[in-house]
């Protein structure tokens, strides 16, 4: 048999190649795209939870994107207590694979790939979905993929004001600090949702709740205003779908019933998002098969679960800059 060599490329690999915002959303532009033109393959997510959801659990995703001729699996643990002992609270590994002959080709760190993905769905669905004059953003919570939100929503908005709000103080503060640092604004700190959200253009809802809690309230969203719920466990109230003129999705696989957590989880269970009263998922706007935002009177919707095929292609793209640049090592398989 002939030697096989696998691509590795650890965190320290993936800050040295330094990907620009443009780089982030594009890639992941690319592989929404693909989605929307039926050139992908998902495999809804599947959960591994070792003793309790509201202590931590795994995540798998798998896909294949055949633009990119790549398939893959990450898998990334999401455990709310790693601050206690100093780790992160969300560590991910990607694994890239040739899909015609079913052999390995990289693994990557994926916690940045994580951060940065999810990102980009938020700030891409913001691009199509949004008001373009928006200058408000309110954010809840402060994982690691918040950083990403913000960053890469400013850069597309160069909003006036962003607020954040994070349940512990030590948390929200040092957020903001991060923040300013790196987009040489001032952000507004609250200690409550309803400064930080209410009136706000975008608002986005990242917390990081035990169990379902209503929040978030409907009567904080204004007319025209674009909201991004994906808390792993709800934070909305009933009613807020009843003001939406468009509810968008990344993938409908992975929303429709039956599936564990997420923000629409009790309104799509229970019948008031379906199939039917759904707008469409993002990539098919991305792709120009649907329309994104048609009127600044429009209050949308967009509800992301993560997408193997975002990772998949945020990994492609940094596999190849990585070769270009000689960055990672090169591992003996077989």
């Amino acid at each position: 048999m002939q030697e096989i060599w696998i691509d590795y490329i650890n965190a320290l690999d993936t800050k040295a190649l330094e990907l620009t915002n443009d780089e982030i959303l594009d890639a992941v532009s690319e592989a929404l795209a693909a989605q929307g033109r039926g050139e992908t393959v998902i495999e809804p997510r599947v959960h591994l939870v070792p003793e309790s959801s509201d202590k931590g659990h795994f995540n798998v995703l798998r896909g294949y994107v055949k633009p990119l001729d790549c398939a893959g699996v990450k898998v990334v643990g999401d455990f709310v207590d790693n601050y206690k002992v100093g780790l992160p609270s969300e560590m991910a590994l990607l694994n890239l694979f040739n899909p015609r002959t079913g052999m390995p080709q990289a693994i990557i760190d994926a916690t940045a790939i994580t951060d940065m993905r999810t990102g980009a769905i938020t700030a891409l669905g913001a691009k199509h979905l949004a008001r373009k004059d928006s200058k408000i953003l309110g954010h809840v919570g402060a994982r690691g993929t918040s950083y990403w939100n913000v960053r890469l929503l400013d850069h597309l908005f160069d909003f006036d004001e962003i607020r954040v709000h994070s349940r512990r103080p030590e948390s929200r503060e040092a957020f903001a600090a991060h923040l300013e640092k790196d987009l040489g604004k001032k952000i507004v700190v609250t200690d409550n949702w309803e400064d930080c959200l209410k009136g706000a253009d975008i608002m986005v809802e990242a917390s990081r709740l035990p169990e379902p809690t209503p929040l978030f309230k409907t009567s904080w969203v204004k007319k025209g205003a674009f909201v991004v719920p994906y808390g792993t466990m709800s934070a909305l109230e009933f009613d807020l779908t009843d003001i939406m003129d468009k509810v968008v999705v990344d993938d409908w696989g992975q929303c429709q019933p039956g599936r564990p957590f997420g923000a629409l989880r009790r309104h799509v269970d229970e019948g008031k998002v379906t199939l039917e009263t759904l707008h469409g998922e993002l990539g098919q706007i991305v792709a120009g098969l649907k329309p994104g935002r048609t009127d600044d009177d429009e209050t949308n919707l967009f509800w992301h679960r993560g997408l193997s095929l975002s990772d998949i292609a945020l990994g492609h793209a940094m596999l190849k800059k990585a070769k270009a640049l000689k960055i990672g090592q090169r591992l003996r398989y077989a």
